[in-house]
Parts: C-alpha cells; structure tokens; sequence
C-alpha cells in the first residue's frame, strides 16, 4: 500500500511510519523541510504540502500544532484552528480537484481528539455522544467536518478521537515522568476526573486496522477500555516508578500556570473506544499499569494485537 502521511515527522507518526515500512508500505511523509526531516529508512519518501493526491491509496492526516505548546489567546486559538481545520480542507479540495480520469485514494484516516465531547463527568462516551459547546469541540466538529467531504468523494473516512497519547518518546508522559521520578508527581486537578489514556503502539495499531479493513468508517475512539480517573492514573505511575504521588495539583493554580489550556488538561472524559471493538480491534495494552510498565521500564507485558 502507498500512503501519505501528513505530520509524518511527529511523536505519532514517526512510529506509525515505522510501523508502515516494517510491513512492507511505501510512506510518504509531507513535511515543510524535507531536507531536514529526511532519513535513509527504506520505502519513506518525503514531499513538500502538498503532493499529487493521485499516486496514493490512502492517506493517514496527523497534522497539527500542538494544543498545549502555548498559552491559549485568540491568536493561538486561531493558529490551532487553522493547522487542522483549514489544512484537512486544502487536503480535501486536492482530492476534489482531480481530473475524473485520476485515481482517488481509497481511504482517508484523519486525526481528531477526545476534546470533541468536552468535559462530562462520569457520562460514558462513545463515538455517539454528542459534541461539546467549547474551543475544542467546536474546532474538532469543524476539523471532522472538512476530513467528511471526502466521503461524498467516494473515499472511506474514519476520525481517529485520539485521547491522552502514551508513549517514551514525547506527549504527556515524557513530560510527566522526570516530575514523578522526583517524587513530586499527582493527580492534575479533579482526583476523579476520568484519564482517556491510549499506548502509542495502539494509536497506530488503530491506524493500520483501519486501513485494512472497509468496515472501519467514521469516528472512532482512539482510548484505551481500561479508563481510570486522574487519582488512579498517578498512583499506578508512581507504584510502577516505585515513587510517591501525592502532590495532586488543583485547577486553579494549573490555570495560573498555563492559562486557558488547564481546562483542557483536566477534563473529565470517559470515553470507550466502542466502535474499535466491535470492529474487531484487539488492544495490545487494553490496561494503564502493563503500559506504563512497557514504557517506563522495559517490561513486555502487551497483550497481542490484531492489525489486519
């Protein structure tokens, strides 16, 4: 299979371009310094945003600045809103733009997050829930809005709700860790407060599913069945650490701290990936404490995964 994939350079699409080229795929990554990001990994191209659409069968879209990079004001919110909704547009008029003789990509799996449902407290939330009336929410519903328009163009889609993403290389956990090493780790605001945790291998794992299998359409919960809350994610990484955590760190001073993105960060979503099971997905790490000890320490504890 030929793929293009978009933010090809980043914490997520680094392993699944990895994960392309151990099973024999051609990628291609997109990127604005191919010079830069080049590396000599048999079967990667890399092109300039943004290649003939034509010459793929399916396009995996990760691009995106990331939402926690930068204090939230009406200039970042835009610059968040234009690096996901305005690019999943151009990708899509690309592939409306094709002359009727040229091939279409078959698939189109494009990034969306959990931030789609807001804060709910303990309501479960699967891929019908409804949206919420926040910056994110209202960004992710335009972003799977724009990625949506490819269906009418007869490409199967699928939104990838991507939760907490886990993994040793960068996200939350690598930011975490040295904090928790130390001994001054804890929960983020509200203990009880649901954690939409996901392994790295299984963001990517979802990824390839979907590209195999034409039933997968649609969104999709990117999160792990085994939920915990804030309070049960710190204490399973300071018991897998051997550390203390008890230096819970509440709302408010997150919000000195970091400004309107600490309402982000302690959202309350317990979201369940219903679609993925149903569909056949096996998690390789359906559990938080086998996870963090496959990251923090090496330990080969995953449950075996079925990619297609």
């Amino acid at each position: 299979m030929n793929v293009l994939v978009t933010g090809g350079t980043g914490f997520v699409g680094n392993i699944l371009v990895n994960r392309l080229c151990a099973r024999d795929d051609r990628a291609t990554i997109v990127t604005r310094t191919p010079e830069r990001a080049r590396t000599a990994r048999v079967g990667v191209a890399y092109e300039r945003w943004l290649p003939d659409v034509s010459r793929f069968d399916a396009i995996v879209h990760l691009m995106g600045e990331s939402v926690a990079g930068k204090r939230w004001n009406d200039s970042v919110k835009r610059e968040l809103a234009a690096s996901r909704v305005d690019a999943t547009r151009k990708l899509v008029d690309a592939i409306a733009t094709l002359p009727a003789s040229a091939r279409r990509p078959r698939v189109l799996i494009s990034a969306s997050a959990v931030g789609y449902y807001g804060s709910r407290g303990d309501e479960i939330l699967t891929e019908s829930s409804n949206s919420a009336d926040t910056f994110l929410g209202r960004m992710c519903v335009d972003w799977e809005r724009e990625a949506a328009r490819a269906a009418d163009l007869g490409v199967r889609v699928v939104h990838l709700r991507i939760g907490i993403v886990l993994g040793r290389s960068g996200g939350a956990l690598a930011k975490m860790t040295p904090i928790f090493r130390l001994g001054l780790g804890g929960a983020l605001g509200w203990r009880r407060a649901w954690f939409p945790w996901i392994h790295v291998d299984d963001v990517c794992g979802m990824i390839l599913f979907a590209l195999d299998h034409d039933a997968a359409r649609g969104p999709w919960n990117a999160a792990a069945p085994g939920i915990v809350t804030n309070h049960e994610f710190a204490s399973t990484m300071g018991r897998v650490l051997s550390r203390p955590a008890i230096f819970a760190v509440p709302h408010l001073a997150l919000r000195v701290a970091v400004g309107q993105v600490a309402d982000a960060l302690v959202s309350s979503q317990r979201v369940v990936p219903e679609r993925a099971v149903a569909a056949g997905y096996s998690f390789r790490f359906p559990e938080l404490e086998p996870a963090l000890r496959h990251l923090l320490r090496g330990e080969n504890v995953a449950r075996g995964s079925r990619e297609g």
